[in-house]
This record gives C-alpha cells, sequence and structure tokens, in this order.
C-alpha cells in the first residue's frame, strides 16, 4: 500500500507564496509520476504540474495561469515533490491534490486547501 501526504496549504494574501509538499510512502519500488491538481469550488479538477520518474520534468505549464509563478521540484531520495507557488491570486484558491503513479497504480492524497484573498 501506498501512502500520499500533501502539506504546506493555508490562507495568503494576494501576492504572496506557499510551498507545497508531497511525501509518497508505502511499499514503492519506483515511482512513475508525481503530481499536482486543484479543484476550486464548483469546478472540475485540473492539472497543474508534474514529473515523471528521474529528474526529467514532465510539464509545468500545464495549466497557463500559474506559468511563471508555480516551480515544480522532485526530492527522487525521498519521494516527495514541491510546488513552490508565488504570486498567488484569488483565483489560485483550491483544494490541492497530489496524485501519484508508482507500479502502475494511482493514488491521491487527501487535499490540501490553498486560499488566496484579494
Amino acid at each position: 500500500q501506498v501512502q500520499v501526504v500533501e502539506s504546506g496549504g493555508g490562507h495568503v494574501q494576494a501576492g504572496g507564496s506557499l510551498r507545497l509538499s508531497c511525501a509518497a510512502s508505502g511499499t514503492i519500488f519506483s515511482i512513475d509520476f508525481m503530481g499536482w491538481y486543484r479543484q476550486a469550488p464548483g469546478k472540475q479538477r485540473e492539472s497543474v504540474a508534474g514529473i515523471t520518474s528521474g529528474s526529467r520534468t514532465v510539464y509545468t505549464d500545464y495549466v497557463d495561469s500559474v506559468k511563471g509563478r508555480f516551480t515544480l521540484s522532485r526530492d527522487n531520495a525521498k519521494n516527495t515533490v514541491y510546488l513552490e507557488m508565488n504570486s498567488l491570486k484569488p483565483e489560485d484558491t483550491a483544494v490541492y491534490y497530489c496524485y501519484v503513479l508508482t507500479s502502475g497504480r494511482g493514488y491521491w492524497g487527501q487535499g490540501t486547501q490553498v486560499t488566496v484573498s484579494s
């Protein structure tokens, strides 16, 4: 079994920054993909950024609205990914979920709330 735990959410003013962390633990042989998704109230869950195994970044600009503001990084030794979010806007308010794909199975974290007030 694999556990996925997010942390780092919170409430900030517009223009502020937050750093989200996602750690995968349990029986893990290799991680094929780790990524961040978000779901705002009344909207569908959308992909924000993701990274494949190793150090190659698959995409960081899936959502145009976060280009130049969000940065994805990964610590392979810790099976952890980080999402550095700068210049936050009220429209970034959402629950952010981490998704991990390992050995052909996907696992979601419980989500962490990010609230940006104007």
